[in-house]
């Protein structure tokens, strides 16, 4: 798997990926299942809030080989502070008309847990 991650513009003032980073080796959460190996092409943020430049986010990944783009934790899940991205389904149905059905959309990647990812 060729994997992009979007995440919350918001977030990352506080949040450097680790539980994401994390949940990808542990191949837990969203990626629990996955049999191959998982190569991070790129880890963006959505361009800040209504979350219009993900389409173009997306379409960077998608160039840097991304065959899966997964949405971070903290937009969908609102994780760590429980605030869910407002716009998430819009920007996620524009994503997938942009990339097409060729790439794959995971809508999180973790379950809830600290910012930092070291439990």
């Amino acid at each position: 798997m060729k994997l992009g991650i979007i995440r919350c513009m918001q977030t990352e003032d506080y949040c450097p990926g680790g539980r994401d980073f994390k949940t990808i080796r542990e191949k837990s959460g969203a990626f629990t299942g996955i049999e191959e190996d998982i190569d991070v092409v790129g880890f963006i943020n959505c361009g800040g809030c209504p979350g219009k430049k993900a389409v173009l986010r997306a379409r960077l990944l998608v160039g840097q080989g991304a065959d899966t783009i997964a949405f971070a934790s903290c937009i969908q899940k609102g994780t760590p502070i429980g605030y869910p991205c407002p716009f998430a389904k819009k920007m996620k149905e524009l994503v997938q008309k942009e990339v097409g059905d060729s790439v794959r959309i995971l809508d999180y990647t973790h379950e809830a847990g600290p910012a930092g990812g070291s439990k």
